[in-house]
């Protein structure tokens, strides 16, 4: 409810970031979590349904494959389809809603070739004349493509606990799987930690990346006239949240890694 509130006009994105953690951490997470989208995505709200649909592109982002599996599922497709189709909330869904809708499916058929219910479900849609051609998906559309897997996952890079871990498992004492099972724990927790401080960064660049945005949006207008008093107050507002989150993007470029490309974003 927090990161689809329609009362707020931007992103909460540590509210977004909690869920997509949450989502994550619990075993049915991710079915639980489209159910809850998919009511938000259909709010009569215009802007809790984009909202709502910022946060399923967040998690899409964050939250792996047992994500992805979940919205290329008949079940899923098939509530977003009804944003769109004048059979359900297509005649009073807004036609904001309704092409975010739209450039989030197609964004999916582009991100996952191999789903061949998504590019259905798209096909479908453009068959039966609701999607009139192929969204332009915007140059500076803040999530990048997911990752179908995460790399340099720590069950992978780090040899020395992967060798023990092995080595464990493959004994018949109570003790070592004991041991073992203690020694997963631990990775999870590590591999869990490495991804929610990737998340973090992901999310504080896109704020930063947002804010930027509408304030060169509204210095644009100041050059031409005077801003409202209304403008005038989002800059400042604007400009004290970039401040704030200064020392958080040096601190964040300190614990990146040289060889890591994201340092460069």
């Amino acid at each position: 409810d927090k990161a689809t509130d329609p009362s707020i006009p931007e992103e909460n994105w540590e509210c977004i970031q909690q869920f997509c953690d949450q989502v994550t951490a619990d075993i049915e997470g991710p079915s639980l979590a489209l159910r809850l989208l998919a009511h938000k995505i259909q709010s009569p709200q215009e802007m809790e349904a984009l909202h709502a649909l910022t946060v399923l592109e967040t998690c899409v982002n964050n939250c792996g494959e047992r994500f992805h599996n979940e919205i290329a599922k008949f079940r899923f497709l098939n509530e977003l389809i009804k944003v769109l189709s004048p059979k359900y909330y297509g005649t009073w869904s807004s036609e904001k809603v309704k092409s975010r809708v739209t450039e989030v499916i197609f964004s999916w058929t582009v991100w996952f070739p191999q789903e061949v219910k998504i590019r259905d479900a798209y096909q479908m849609l453009k068959k039966q004349g609701i999607v009139k051609e192929d969204p332009k998906l915007p140059e500076d559309k803040i999530l990048p493509p997911p990752s179908p897997r995460p790399q340099n996952s720590i069950f992978d890079t780090d040899e020395e606990k992967s060798k023990l871990l092995a080595r464990l498992l493959k004994s018949s004492h109570s003790e070592d799987l004991q041991a073992a099972n203690r020694l997963i724990k631990s990775m999870i927790k590590e591999e869990q930690e490495k991804s929610a401080k990737v998340s973090r960064r992901v999310s504080t660049i896109s704020e930063v990346s947002e804010n930027i945005k509408h304030m060169d949006e509204l210095l644009e207008n100041y050059k031409r006239q005077e801003l409202s008093k209304s403008d005038q107050e989002t800059l400042q507002t604007l400009f004290q949240r970039c401040e704030k989150l200064r020392p958080l993007l040096f601190r964040l470029a300190s614990e990146t890694g040289d060889d890591d490309e994201a340092l460069g974003k």
